[in-house]
Order: C-alpha cells, then structure tokens, then sequence
C-alpha cells in the first residue's frame, strides 16, 4: 500500500468511526414537529439539535425584531439558545433577556459564554450576564475563546476562572460548565488533556464543525471522537461559516446544516439575524435524514479542494474572529 492509499484508508476508517458516533448519538435522538431533540452529553438534557446563534441575535438595528425571532423559534421548537458577555457590548444578552420574559425562560436551555482570564472578571461577568438575561440561573455558562496553548493554563491557574464558576455552580447561578474556541483542535485537545489532569469533567464543549472543517484542522475528526468517548456535549458551531463556506459555491445552505447534524452533535448553532435564516435553519430540521455513508462521501469530495488552504474558515487562519485578542481588556 503507497502513502497516498495508506491515507485514504485512514480518512475511511475515521469516517466510519464518524458514522457510528452519530449514528448512536441519534438513536436516542426524538422529534417534535419541526425539531429533532438529543440529548447534550451525561448531562441528561435533552435539547433542540438546532440551536439559536446569540451574535446574529444583535445584527437587526430594531432591538424588537432580533426578540421576535428569538420567540418564534422558541415557539417552534428551539430550546438551546446560545449567547455570549461580549457580543454587541452585551445587547445580545439584554435583546434575549427581554425576549425570555412571559413564561419563555422555562421553556429553553441557556448558554452563555465569558472571556475573563482571572477569578474576579469571570465572577464578574457571570453576574453581568444573570443580570441581562433576567434570570437567576444560567444552564450552561462556557469559557470563550479557547484560541491559545496557553488558554487551558489560564482556565486552571489558581485564582482562574474554575475556582469563579464552582463557586457559581455551588450557589446556584450556573448548572453546567464548558468550552469554546474555533482557531485549531490542538487547543482544545490540549484543554482536555489539562482538564484530566485536573481531575475535572467538562459538560460542553463548542467548535466549528461544517462541510470544510473535515478537510483542514479538523475538529470533526481529531476532537469530536474524544468528546463522545468521555461523554461531553457536542456543540457545532458555524456550519456556514458565518456565510464564508457559501461563497466557496461548491454547497448549500441546507446541504452545510444537513453536514453538521449528521455528525454526533447534540446541537448545531447557526445564525439567524433574520425571520428568512430561522425558516431556512428549522426546515433543515424538517427535512434531516441521518446520511448514508456514500452521501457524506460525496458531498465531502465537492468541499475538498475549496477547503485545503482554510481560505473558507478564516475564524483558523485569521485573528478576524478573534475577539479576545482585539479587546484584551475583556480578559481582566
């Protein structure tokens, strides 16, 4: 066997491997009306597969409009709702807050996420978030922007983040903790490997996955398997990229969601800045089919070559998402 078929044997294996993770992960999986359900690792919570992405939520200039579409999904079937501290210098957080009020709050998981690097800004932050949110409780409260080898250290180090969200879990404001980032697997391994060190089991954990993250630093293949093997949540994120996978011309936008929730996702998130992108990311629920291992294949082969260079994921190859680093402030 030369390198070349020694390679292609190894992408099969792992492909496979893919297939029966998500194959097991959607057996427990149930459906109502338009949206699939799964359940987001050992927590035993069972959510929406599609999730609402909180940035979009603060792009429409009426405040009003990002509420009614966060309420509509909610109404029709959209349990996880995603958020961050610093998106759109916290209207985000404030826009859904005020969209969860009249009895919303109890039908939904929240998830929110910080960027303190310290014990004092993360407690902070969490605080700000309850605040905004206008809840005394947040489902999932995930560290932001695992970007850095140096960022699990930082999770970890004494008076870091950990010590501020126990401390949170304990007293209530929180009830599961996890992770995100979208520059490289190797961070979020890494984040891992520490962790186990530590003794310490993540519930969640967040990155990109789509049609073009199979072929370049791929977290679909070098993190999600890890994931589903110790029982953490999977959260897909950006499976169009923020719209960069489209313009490669080479997918859908229903081709890029139907992708992600093959894999074994417990949710996808995607953006919906608009009442158009909710309809779009709901009849891909509808319409989802677990795929049969030569329409993933095909559908990966169209994506191979656009993909090889990560020109369509800059969030890896460019500090154009990285916000963190432009506001380091943010950090404490």
């Amino acid at each position: 066997m030369d390198r070349r078929d020694a390679l292609k044997a190894v992408a099969a294996i792992a492909l496979t491997g893919a297939a029966r993770e998500a194959a097991a992960g959607q057996a427990s999986a149930s459906k109502s009306g338009e949206m699939v359900y799964r359940v987001l690792g050992r927590t035993g919570e069972k959510v929406s597969a599609v999730g609402l992405g909180g940035h979009h939520i603060g792009r429409p200039r009426d405040a009003a409009e990002g509420i009614r579409i966060i309420r509509s999904a909610i109404d029709r079937g959209v349990t996880f709702l995603d958020n961050c501290w610093d998106y759109h210098d916290g209207e985000s957080e404030r826009r859904m807050g005020d969209a969860l009020r009249d009895g919303y709050r109890k039908r939904v998981f929240l998830m929110t996420k910080f960027d303190g690097r310290t014990k004092a800004s993360t407690a902070s932050q969490i605080d700000d978030s309850l605040k905004r949110l206008q809840t005394d409780s947040i489902d999932l409260m995930q560290y932001h922007e695992n970007i850095r080898m140096e960022d699990p250290d930082r999770f970890f180090a004494p008076g870091g983040p950990v010590e501020a969200l126990l401390e949170a879990k304990k007293a209530g404001k929180i009830r599961y903790i996890g992770f995100t980032g979208h520059k490289d697997p190797a961070v979020h391994l890494r984040m891992l490997d520490v962790a186990a060190s530590h003794g310490f089991h993540f519930d969640a954990c967040q990155m990109p996955l789509n049609v073009m993250d199979a072929h370049f630093r791929s977290f679909g293949r070098e993190v999600v398997p890890r994931l589903v093997k110790e029982g953490v949540g999977v959260l897909g994120m950006k499976p169009m990229g923020d719209g960069f996978v489209l313009k490669s011309g080479a997918v859908t936008p229903i081709e890029c969601l139907h992708y992600a929730l093959n894999l074994p996702t417990s949710v996808v998130i995607t953006g919906c800045e608009s009442m158009e992108r909710l309809d779009q990311a709901l009849e891909a629920a509808r319409t989802f089919r677990p795929m049969s291992q030569a329409a993933v294949e095909a559908l990966l082969q169209k994506t191979k070559s656009p993909a090889a260079t990560g020109q369509f994921e800059p969030f890896k190859t460019t500090a154009m998402f990285d916000g963190t680093a432009r506001n380091p402030q943010w950090m404490g």
